[in-house]
C-alpha cells in the first residue's frame, strides 16, 4: 500500500494537525501480571521518544501477588512511572481511569503480558500523523515461552484459528475495523466515548466500532511492532475464547450491529452442530448427516494442524487438534451466553461517557 495512506471511504471527521512530537501517555492495565509487568515497563522506559514528553501510568485491580511490589520499586527509579489503584479491575475501566488521568495528547495502550519495540511509541505517532487516524496499531505477534505456547502460537495464524482477522496479519497496512493495543488520538474518547466500563473482554473491538460509526478511522500498521504471550494451557485459553464471544455478543447487543460477519462464524458453527444433535437423536434419519459434518469438520482440523507442525514443530500437532476445536467451541458457547445474558435484560444500548474536551 501506499506510504501516505488515504482516508477510508466514510471518515468524516476534521482533525486539527498532530504535532511532531506530541505528549503521550502511556497506560499500562494490569492485573496479578508479576511475571510480566517489569519487562513490559523497562520497553515503556526504554522508548526512542524525548523522556519529558512521555508519562507512564501502571492501573493495577488490585493485584494478590507481586505485581504493585514490582511497579512501585520501578516507580521509586523513575518517577515518569506512576501507580494507580482500579478498584473495578477489570481493563476496560483501568483504562478510563488512566485516560482520565492522563496529560497526553496521544495515549497508548501497553498490556502487561506483551513486549514493544524501542519505537513503538515514535512509530505509533507517526502513524497518526500520516493516516488522520484516530487509532493506530500494529499486528498481535504472538511470542512463546513454553510448549503450549508454541502450539498456539502457530494457530494464532492460521485463518481456521482466528478467521482471517486483519490484526493477526503482521504483513498488513491500512485501514481495518480493530487494532490489538492502539495508539488513541485525544480526540478519539472526545468523540466517540471511553471504553465501556462494563466490559470484562472485547472492550478494545467495541471502542474501535464507536470510532468508526463517528466517522473516524483505524489504522494497522507493520511498523507497529510489539509481541505478546498468549495463554499458557488449554484450559486457560478455552475460558479466554469463551469471554471473547461473551464480549462479541454483548457488542452486538450494546451497538445492534457487527462491522463484519466474522465474529459470528463459530457461533454460527456451535448451533449447526447442536441443532444437528438433536435433530439426529429425535430422526435416525439425520443422523448420517450429522456424521458426515463431524468426519468434515474433523479432517478440515487434522490437515490443518498437520500444515501447521509442518512449519511449527511435528510435537506441535496433538495439541493443535485439540486447540482449534477448543477455541471454536468455547467462542461460539460464549457468543450464547453472551446473547442469553442481553435476553434477561443485563445488556442493552446506551452512549458512552465522552471525555471533556480541552
Amino acid at each position: 500500500m501506499d506510504r501516505a495512506a488515504s482516508a477510508p471511504r466514510g471518515a468524516r471527521l476534521c482533525l486539527r494537525p498532530l504535532a511532531e512530537r506530541p505528549r503521550c501517555s502511556i497506560i499500562v492495565p494490569c492485573y496479578n501480571e508479576e511475571r510480566y509487568v517489569e519487562s513490559t515497563l523497562r520497553c515503556a522506559l526504554g522508548q526512542r521518544y524525548p523522556e519529558d514528553l512521555l508519562e507512564i501510568l501502571v492501573v493495577d485491580g488490585g493485584s494478590t501477588d507481586r505485581t504493585r511490589e514490582i511497579v512501585a520499586r520501578v516507580a521509586a527509579e523513575h518517577p515518569r512511572v506512576t501507580l494507580l489503584h482500579n478498584p473495578a479491575r477489570i481493563q476496560a475501566a483501568a483504562m478510563n481511569l488512566g485516560i482520565r488521568r492522563s496529560r497526553g495528547e496521544v495515549i497508548v495502550r501497553m498490556d502487561a503480558h506483551a513486549d514493544y519495540a524501542p519505537d513503538y511509541v515514535a512509530a505509533s505517532v507517526a502513524v497518526l500523523r500520516r493516516t488522520s487516524a484516530l487509532n493506530a496499531g500494529g499486528a498481535a505477534r504472538p511470542r512463546h515461552r513454553g510448549g503450549f505456547q508454541r502450539a498456539l502460537c502457530a494457530a494464532l495464524s492460521s485463518p481456521l484459528g482466528v478467521g482471517g482477522s486483519a490484526y493477526r496479519d503482521p504483513s498488513r497496512e491500512g485501514f481495518v475495523e480493530s487494532v490489538w493495543g492502539g495508539a488513541f488520538r485525544r480526540e478519539a474518547f472526545e468523540i466517540a466515548g471511553l471504553y465501556d466500563p462494563a466490559a470484562i473482554t472485547n472492550e478494545d473491538a467495541e471502542l474501535n466500532q464507536r470510532i468508526i460509526e463517528a466517522g473516524g478511522a483505524v489504522y494497522l500498521s507493520r511498523d507497529i511492532v510489539a509481541h505478546y504471550y498468549p495463554r499458557s494451557s488449554l484450559g486457560a485459553l478455552a475460558r479466554q475464547y469463551f469471554a471473547y464471544g461473551a464480549g462479541r455478543a454483548r457488542t452486538l447487543l450494546r451497538r445492534r450491529k457487527l462491522l463484519s460477519l466474522r465474529p459470528i462464524v463459530p457461533f454460527c458453527m456451535v448451533t449447526a452442530f447442536a441443532l444437528l444433535a438433536l435433530a439426529a437423536a429425535l430422526l435416525p434419519a439425520a443422523r448420517p448427516l450429522l456424521a458426515a459434518a463431524s468426519l468434515a469438520y474433523a479432517a478440515l482440523v487434522i490437515a490443518e494442524s498437520l500444515r501447521l507442525a509442518r512449519r511449527a514443530s511435528s510435537r506441535d500437532f496433538p495439541l493443535l487438534c485439540a486447540i482449534l476445536p477448543a477455541m471454536h467451541a468455547a467462542h461460539g458457547l460464549g457468543f450464547w451466553a453472551g446473547l442469553l445474558r442481553g435476553a434477561r435484560g443485563r445488556v442493552g444500548r446506551r452512549d458512552a461517557e465522552r471525555l471533556p474536551a480541552r
